[in-house]
């Protein structure tokens, strides 16, 4: 399948980092690009000197964010003609959920709800080239069709790719940011097979409705979809 609708998405993970923190600031952008699929389990990052010119730091700085994500888990390294850093393949297990503070839960959803929804409403009123359509459909059948280790992260990717395509390259930024932090809470408890059942009826009406070129259809969709994982976040997670 081809990566062109995740344009926007990979230049947001793979941005320059503000100055600051560097190596905090690295090991948080890997763990983003890993939340959110960019680079799926045993797939491999880009080269170390190539993460360096894009977070505008140094090859040393990202050498040491590496070795600590390889510490922790989340990153394998091999040497050799085939070597490189791959995402580890399975990844950790998260920690059993805790309590979130309601107030936070409550800003991250109401942000989730305003980028998402806003963002499939300007999808649909857009004329979409006919590879984009395509691509979005096939996004939409690589989630329907995914394996239950693979379903979030295919699930992320067609999010994404919904914000991509409205159009707003600034947007895509917030819907990243804000969809590895609901990521990180969601993989605290199990998927279940009836919510996945309902959540791929829900794409499929998303979806179609962008296609179909119904911004007000899209948009309700989308709400009505986000109330969904909204109720297990709550149910979990306070």
């Amino acid at each position: 399948m081809s990566e062109a609708p995740l344009r926007e998405v990979r230049r947001v993970v793979y941005r320059p980092l503000r100055e600051g923190n560097a190596l905090e600031d690295t090991v948080a952008r890997l763990v983003q690009t890993i939340r959110l699929g960019v680079v799926a389990p045993a797939e491999s990052l880009p080269p170390e000197r190539e993460l360096a010119a894009l977070y505008g730091v140094s090859r040393d700085t990202v050498r040491e964010a590496i070795r600590e994500l390889a510490d922790t888990g989340f990153l394998v390294r091999r040497r050799g003609r085939y070597g490189g850093t791959f995402v580890a393949d399975p990844l950790p297990q998260p920690p059993p959920p805790g309590v979130v503070p309601v107030a936070e839960l409550e800003d991250v959803l109401g942000l989730r709800r305003v980028v998402e929804a806003g963002a499939a409403r300007e999808a649909a009123a857009r004329t979409l080239d006919p590879e984009t359509r395509a691509q979005l459909w096939e996004r939409h059948e690589a989630a329907t069709g995914a394996s239950p280790a693979d379903y979030r992260r295919l699930d992320t990717l067609l999010h994404l790719t919904i914000a991509e395509i409205a159009g707003i390259p600034s947007l895509v930024e917030i819907a990243a940011d804000n969809r590895a932090r609901v990521n990180a809470w969601l993989d605290t408890f199990p998927l279940l097979p009836r919510n996945i059942e309902h959540s791929n009826a829900q794409h499929e009406t998303i979806v179609t409705a962008i296609l179909a070129g119904r911004p007000e259809a899209a948009e309700a969709a989308t709400l009505e979809h986000l109330a969904g994982s909204e109720a297990l976040l709550r149910g979990f997670l306070t």
